[in-house]
């Protein structure tokens, strides 16, 4: 690991069994007892040892390692297992201690062929490989080979007479993304759900790999269109890491301009999608138009309505294209209405009935699967790494802590969203008055070393905590793992169906704000 990396890591940096020198299975026990002290899940990831670039994965001759990664205290503690090359790769399963890790090994087991022993239950999730495949990024796999998945039905969790099956999706009405829900029922009662996100993966990980620092950051803005900013961030963040790269404050302030305005989109588009589901025709029109002005605020300030081109490792690569005193007057305006709109709505019974106790996320879930952003907050879980974790420019600015919602429902996750779109606009506001104090700086971009090393950036999303592990050589892109908050959080997605009917999907979906591109990859 370079200097930067044990700098990012140190001391929190902690490393666990060696399987090759120990002769054993690979395991986490480091890891098993922070979650028991209390430290937060954030995922296990890939990380690439001896192999090449190119996009064959992790999985060469030179075996390959996993990163078990915790959040604990403000800082980022993580394990490193590595796995024998010369056989197939196993480890010890995290899952049955930590139910949190049980979709993160299920996509390695998909991608990577790596066998998590004791894990309850490994079913398909981003790539069903059919029978007598190699998995596409594991030894003798070939990621760029084209492959059918494998559409076998997966083993059904609730039986009894009159239990049945109801595949939603994946191709549903209006412009959702492609996802299949799994509905266990046996009439109107939800009495278990799963989602199969398999038909939007797209191998965005593997297509990292070889690449050089200025393609991936274009690469990253598109893997969660949504959230585009925040992707650019965090995958910036981690080169600069590796780079020991520092910003200038300038940049850091257009960054959280952009990564805010994009906070109110997808809040805002969180609602259009709640009145859809209840039939508020006006209030569909009225928030889809707000929305609206915010993209196109956001065009006018960069070029593009989803903040694309303007976040790099290093800084920015313009200024906003507006004087200071043009984007607060269209800030307030659209605040103040926006704000007018959103109380009408939640004064509306037959609208706030619809969320009320609808998809409840009890505390207990919540934590057991580590859930993140307003999903997370809605259930009593107030960790926002903005505040928790200060990057960039949230380390200068006000930013305000919201006190976290207990109930749990699609109401409390409304609520939630409601306080952020208040908080990004005052953050908005306090960035354009520091830019407007500052003045022109002499560059808007440091320069970046084509130095190599190891990495975690991290952003706080619209959807909740993003993270990017990244390993770089000379420049070039060794491995790539991003992890959006909808993958975190749709593995708690069942969770919130205690007694819920099929009608309330579309409001508990809608609650989440899930991006099913996102979670693929």
């Amino acid at each position: 690991m370079s200097d930067a990396t044990r700098m990012l890591w140190s001391p929190a940096h902690v490393k666990g069994a060696d399987a090759e020198e120990a002769g054993g299975v690979a395991s986490f026990p480091l890891t098993r007892q922070l979650v028991a002290d209390g430290a937060r899940f954030c995922g296990i990831f890939e990380g690439s040892r001896g192999g090449g670039s190119g996009g064959g994965g992790s999985g060469g001759g030179g075996g390959m390692s996993l990163l078990a990664v915790v959040s604990s205290g403000g800082t980022l503690l993580v394990e490193e297992a590595r796995l024998d090359g010369g056989r197939a790769p196993r480890y010890e399963s995290l899952t049955p201690t930590i139910p949190a890790a049980g979709w993160y090994e299920r996509r390695l087991r998909d991608l990577f062929g790596v066998e998590p022993i004791g894990h309850p239950r490994p079913d398909p999730l981003v790539f069903p490989v059919p029978a007598g495949r190699a998995a596409p990024r594991g030894v003798g796999g070939d990621p760029t080979a084209p492959m059918t998945p494998d559409l076998t039905p997966l083993p059904t969790h609730v039986h009894g007479e009159g239990v049945f099956t109801l595949p939603y999706g994946p191709v549903r009405s209006g412009v959702f993304e492609a996802v299949e829900a799994l509905i266990e029922t046996s009439g109107e009662d939800v009495a278990h759900l799963r989602t199969r996100i398999f038909y939007k993966h797209r191998g965005i990980e593997a297509r990292f790999c070889g690449l050089g620092v200025t393609d991936g950051v274009l690469l990253a803005e598109r893997v969660e269109g949504v959230a585009s900013v925040a992707h650019a961030i965090a995958f910036s963040q981690a080169i600069e890491q590796v780079g020991d790269v520092t910003v200038p404050l300038e940049a850091q302030l257009v960054r959280v301009v952009h990564a805010e305005l994009e906070r109110v989109a997808n809040h805002l588009d969180t609602m259009v999608r709640h009145t859809e589901a209840a039939g508020q025709a006006v209030a569909y029109a009225v928030l889809s138009h707000h929305k609206e002005r915010v993209q196109r605020l956001r065009a006018r300030l960069c070029g593009s309505r989803f903040g694309r081109g303007v976040v790099v490792p290093g800084g920015v690569t313009r200024p906003l294209r507006l004087r200071p005193t043009e984007v607060l007057a269209t800030l307030a305006s659209l605040e103040r209405e926006i704000d007018e709109d959103v109380c009408r709505l939640m004064d509306t019974p037959s609208f706030v009935d619809r969320l009320r106790k609808t998809g409840v996320l009890a505390h207990g879930d919540a934590r057991r699967f580590a859930v993140v952003g307003p999903v997370g907050r809605a259930s009593g879980v107030p960790e926002d790494v903005r505040t928790s974790r200060p990057y960039g420019a949230y380390q200068r600015l006000g930013q305000r802590i919201f006190e976290a919602h207990d109930e749990g429902d699609a109401l409390a996750r409304q609520r939630v969203r409601i306080a952020e779109i208040a908080g990004a606009f005052h953050l908005v506001r306090q960035a354009v008055d520091l830019l407007d104090e500052l003045g022109e700086p002499r560059s808007w971009r440091a320069d970046v070393p084509a130095v190599g090393g190891r990495s975690i950036g991290w952003a706080e999303a619209p959807q909740g905590e993003l993270l990017y592990v990244v390993e770089a050589a000379e420049g070039r892109l060794l491995q790539v793992s991003q992890r959006s908050a909808s993958f975190h959080n749709l593995a708690a997605y069942p969770a919130a169906f205690p007694k819920d009917v099929f009608t309330d999907v579309a409001f508990i979906e809608a609650s989440f704000g899930l991006s099913i591109a996102g979670a693929a990859g």
